[in-house]
């Protein structure tokens, strides 16, 4: 049996953390949204999508080398989860991930993704050694697209007709940033 490899990042409004199973809950608030849903790729979840999401999640924390951090956002302010934020190791060898995140809606544009993004991208460059990370965002989530280029990811192109997203093709857009591109952690309030 593996002992869990922790994640913990604390900011200045959040702290980003490992699910617990007891988080379905307050997961449901925002999976099964079809606003928060809209430019995703899954969603709006049913109980048992966000049951089965935090379940993963969970036992992915386990892995021994780790390399998914799925960690929920926690608002210092209220101790409310109000979102996820992810990072997944997609090749070991090239030191390359993916980034991936998603907030309650009365939470947004208030700065939050934005920051839950930049530490996860700080921890990864500077704790996992991380040389690459990239984000693939829907042409229409001008938002998603702002969070991605405040925290330093430029453009890299469009892939065409690449996810095939609640019956339709759908291109997406490409952005990535590189460890020596990185900016120091910065505040964003």
């Amino acid at each position: 049996m593996y002992l869990r490899q922790e994640a913990s990042i604390t900011t200045d409004r959040l702290w980003l953390r490992d699910f617990h199973l007891t988080d379905w809950p307050n997961v449901h608030i925002y999976a099964s949204d079809p606003e928060v849903s809209e430019f995703l790729e899954w969603g709006p979840n049913t109980e048992l999508d966000s049951r089965r999401f935090v379940e993963r999640a969970t036992s992915l924390s386990y892995l021994d080398p780790r390399v998914d951090f799925e960690l929920a956002i926690i608002s210092k302010f209220d101790e409310q989860l109000i979102g996820a934020v992810s990072m997944h190791i997609e090749d070991k060898k090239n030191r390359e991930g993916w980034l991936g995140y998603c907030l309650r809606r009365d939470y947004w544009g208030k700065g939050y993704a934005t920051e839950a993004a930049y530490n996860l991208l700080h921890h990864s460059f500077d704790k996992l050694g991380m040389r690459r990370i990239y984000a693939t965002v829907a042409p229409g989530n001008r938002a998603s697209i702002n969070v991605l280029e405040k925290v330093g990811m430029q453009h890299e192109g469009t892939l065409k007709s690449h996810k095939l997203v609640r019956g339709q093709w759908r291109d997406t857009e490409l952005y990535a940033v590189l460890d020596h591109e990185f900016v120091p952690p910065r505040r964003f309030f």
